[in-house]
C-alpha cells in the first residue's frame, strides 16, 4: 500500500514538472494594451460651452425621438468640462436614470467619446480595467456634440434598454451635422 502512495505521489511530481515546463516554453499571448498608436486616440479639442438654447434644442430633438417610440427618458446635455447645462424627465422615466443620464454625458464630454466605447471594451475587449477609471459609465447613450470639429458638449440618455438610450441619445446629437 505504501509503494503504491510512493509511486503515485512520484508520478504526480513528475507530471507536474512536464506540464510546467511545456507551459513555460509556449510564447506569451499580445497584450492588445501595449500597441502604441502612431496618433493620440479620441484627439478632439475643446471648443467654447455649449448654450443653453443649444443645449434645450438637442434635448427637444432627443425627447421627439424617444415619443415617436413611446420611450420614457431621462436627458442630460454637459458641456466640454462635464458641467450640467440642461436636462429633461419625461413624465414616467425611472428615477434612477436621472444620475445615469447625468453621468452618460459627463463620460462622453470628459473622456471625448461615446459611451458605447467603453461598453465594448468591458464587453467584447475584456478590458475590465476600464470600469475602474474615475467618471466611467460602460453603457451606451452618451454622445459627444461635436461642432466645427471642436466638442462643446455631450448628451447622455438613460430610462430604456442601452440600445433604446443610444437611439435617443443620437437623435439628440444629430442636429450637429
Amino acid at each position: 500500500m505504501k509503494r503504491t502512495t510512493l509511486l503515485s505521489f512520484a508520478a504526480s511530481v513528475l507530471a507536474f514538472f512536464i506540464g510546467s515546463s511545456s507551459i513555460a516554453q509556449q510564447p506569451a499571448a499580445q497584450n492588445p494594451l501595449d500597441v502604441v498608436p502612431d496618433t493620440m486616440p479620441f484627439d478632439v479639442p475643446y471648443g467654447p460651452p455649449i448654450s443653453l438654447e443649444r443645449a434645450q434644442s438637442v434635448i427637444a430633438a432627443a425627447v421627439a425621438e424617444a415619443k415617436r417610440h413611446n420611450w420614457k427618458m431621462n436627458v442630460a446635455v454637459v458641456d466640454a468640462g462635464g458641467n450640467l447645462v440642461a436636462f429633461q424627465r419625461m413624465d414616467g422615466a425611472q428615477l434612477a436614470s436621472i444620475q445615469i443620464s447625468e453621468h452618460k454625458a459627463r463620460t462622453a464630454a470628459t473622456f471625448r467619446r461615446e459611451t458605447k466605447a467603453f461598453e465594448n471594451g468591458v464587453q467584447q475587449s475584456n478590458f475590465i480595467y476600464q470600469l475602474s477609471l474615475d467618471g466611467v459609465i460602460a453603457s451606451r447613450g452618451g454622445i459627444p456634440l461635436v461642432e466645427d470639429g471642436k466638442l462643446i458638449g455631450a448628451i447622455g440618455c438613460s430610462g430604456g434598454a442601452g440600445s433604446q438610450d443610444e437611439v435617443v441619445a443620437k437623435a439628440g446629437a444629430a442636429t450637429f451635422k
